[in-house]
């Protein structure tokens, strides 16, 4: 199919929901993609925090090919090889006992919210200015951004939002009637924003003095991304709830939800989800986390990570606000709005994405190489030029 056909058929069917670049992407391999032209581009989208093993790794791609021709469904009504194997992985990796496991990062916030509630008895939440933790009713609530949430209000009551990386705030707000605290440990769609390790350590030490639970939200920063597997474990914290999801399996669809001990018993029947814990996305997620594991993607990402920030912060341009991030998780604050810059970048090879208004935001896979990066920065330099 042609690009102008491509273009044509889905502008036709689309649900108008989403801004699209006139580009269509039919390839990936690794940190590179092609459009449905021919062209080749390095890939600094990373599917949005989803391929942090990069396009069509052969780990994935394998596992999900074996699997396919085992089992796909099987509710967790039944119990299951690949879903028991998977829990022990991800319990041993957080040192969390129980898991739920869903099928995206705003179900796995959702999920949380409510176990927070039924576990404590209570139902306020306090979350942060420009965090943001989905789309579906409960994760919107927490989600600062306005207009994403005022068409859709009221939404849950009980939900305050403070500044982010300001303790004395959050103190303010944590009361006897607050189920949980939901925090990034660095805000992504919000501005590569990453959180103050006293920040982080005082939000676990007021929820555990005043009885509430501490929800963390690495559904982004997850699976290697910031330079360990998980952000959180840059700063010994503990959270009670754990919510992760895009690159878990590799960039198939799946979340999860780990549940830690503050947490009390979660009765039967009280949530579920049909797909949740598939055995096909099990599979992957298996692969995806040994082949991390393998090939040490956690250690490479904060090495190039470190070496990526600094070459960018080195960029002298009357433009540049800050350059900011830990491990492959980058932004560049302009001071002004970044959409021109993103479309000069694509126009030279090189996707990247917002992070707000003004945040360019790269998120590349962490199989990337560094001879790669290079090429970013120089075409960085060349478009704010």
């Amino acid at each position: 199919m042609n690009t102008q056909a491509i273009f044509d058929i889905e502008s036709q069917h689309t649900s108008g929901l989403y801004s699209k670049r006139p580009v269509a992407i039919v390839r990936g391999l690794g940190a590179r993609l092609w459009d449905s032209d021919g062209r080749e581009y390095i890939d600094c989208v990373g599917g949005q925090g989803a391929a942090n093993l990069g396009h069509c790794n052969p780990a994935v791609a394998a596992a999900i090919a074996q699997q396919a021709q085992t089992l796909i469904s099987c509710p967790e009504m039944f119990y299951n090889d690949r879903r028991a194997e998977l829990e022990a992985k991800l319990s041993s990796l957080t040192g969390m006992k129980r898991v739920f496991l869903c099928n995206s990062g705003a179900e796995a916030n959702e999920a949380a919210i409510k176990f927070a509630r039924l576990s404590t008895g209570r139902t306020s939440m306090v979350a942060t200015m420009r965090g943001f933790h989905g789309r579906t009713m409960g994760a919107l609530s927490a989600t600062w951004e306005k207009k994403y949430r005022q068409p859709f209000e009221p939404l849950l009551t009980g939900v305050t939002h403070v500044p982010y990386n300001d303790l004395a705030a959050l103190e303010a707000a944590v009361t006897d009637q607050t189920a949980a605290v939901l925090l990034e440990v660095v805000q992504g769609e919000g501005g590569v924003n990453p959180g103050a390790p006293e920040y982080l350590l005082g939000a676990q030490e007021l929820c555990r003095a005043r009885g509430a639970l501490l929800i963390i939200d690495e559904v982004q920063t997850g699976f290697g991304r910031t330079g360990r597997m998980f952000a959180h474990q840059h700063y010994g914290i503990q959270p009670d709830l754990l919510n992760l999801a895009k690159s878990i399996a590799g960039g198939l669809p799946m979340g999860a939800t780990l549940i830690g001990e503050r947490v009390g018993d979660l009765p039967a029947q009280t949530h579920g989800t049909t797909f949740g814990g598939n055995p096909l996305a099990c599979a992957a997620s298996l692969a995806a986390i040994g082949y991390l594991e393998e090939h040490h993607l956690p250690e490479h990402a904060a090495e190039l990570g470190a070496w990526f920030k600094a070459a960018l912060a080195e960029i002298q341009s009357p433009l540049v606000r800050e350059v900011r991030g830990l491990g492959l998780m980058v932004g560049m604050e302009l001071k002004q709005k970044v959409t021109p810059y993103l479309q000069a970048l694509m126009a030279e090879g090189v996707m990247a994405l917002p992070a707000g208004l003004t945040v360019m935001r790269f998120l590349p896979p962490l199989v990337i190489e560094k001879d790669d990066l290079v090429k970013v920065v120089e075409t960085v330099k060349k478009v704010l030029a």
